[in-house]
């Protein structure tokens, strides 16, 4: 990439070196410049200007007001307006309208389940066997990432399924499991992991479950530490 060429007079930061070329019956100077590299790229001469320095006394060249003006709220010391206010007419984010779901930040539009359909599995699968989120991740059916990775799996009716499998899933479409079980196949519905609540949590201590959890928790962190995994 070549740098632009510029007439001679104007000023740079770049090496040069110049060539001549004719207009019509006058005879040009131009100068021609290096190739642009990291270390000689620069602004063009005037697209940077310093900021004023207001407030800072008559030796800065704004007056006895500093380059605030007279007067206006501007001018006056505090804060000012505050960011968005545009001197109370409607301002910009209450004009423009509201976005639903995943969005506008609702919970409404987000992902739920990751989702089969019945007849993409026949071609993936040999009859009798079992159908769960980790074969269908160890088959690349798909590869959740970020959030996805911790959401169940859904079975829904879309195709036709012609052998016998074991599905373990959260949850099922109705269609989907009468087309299973048409098939010769077999619906295993799983538990859904229950929401972390202060009451829950409460309910856990009382009984022992939280407990036996704790203990469980921190055994599968010492055959990790032994494993050498952590």
């Amino acid at each position: 990439l070549l740098a632009r060429p510029q007439f001679l007079g104007g000023t740079t930061s770049l090496a040069s070196r110049n060539r001549c070329c004719k207009v019509g019956s006058t005879d040009l100077v131009v100068a021609e410049l290096e190739r642009l590299r990291l270390n000689n790229l620069s602004p063009q001469d005037g697209s940077k200007k310093k900021a004023k320095r207001k407030g800072r006394g008559y030796g800065a060249g704004q007056g006895g007001s500093c380059g605030f003006g007279m007067r206006g709220q501007k001018s006056r010391s505090g804060p000012g307006a505050r960011p968005g206010f545009e001197g109370g007419q409607t301002p910009l984010y209450r004009r423009l309208p509201k976005l639903r779901g995943i969005a506008g930040g609702m919970p409404a539009g987000q992902k739920k389940f990751n989702i089969v359909n019945v007849g993409d599995l026949n071609e993936l699968f040999e009859e009798g066997e079992e159908v769960t989120i980790e074969t269908l991740k160890e088959r690349k059916y798909f590869k959740p990432s970020g959030k996805d990775r911790k959401l169940p799996l859904k079975v829904l009716s879309d195709g036709d399924l012609d052998k016998p499998l074991k599905f373990k899933a959260v949850s099922f479409s109705k269609v989907a499991a009468e087309k299973i079980e048409a098939a010769g196949g077999t619906v295993e519905k799983l538990a859904v992991k229950p929401k972390w609540t202060r009451k829950l949590h409460k309910i856990m201590v009382e009984d022992g479950t939280w407990e036996k959890k704790r203990k469980q928790m921190i055994q599968r962190k010492k055959e990790k530490k032994a494993a050498g995994v952590l």
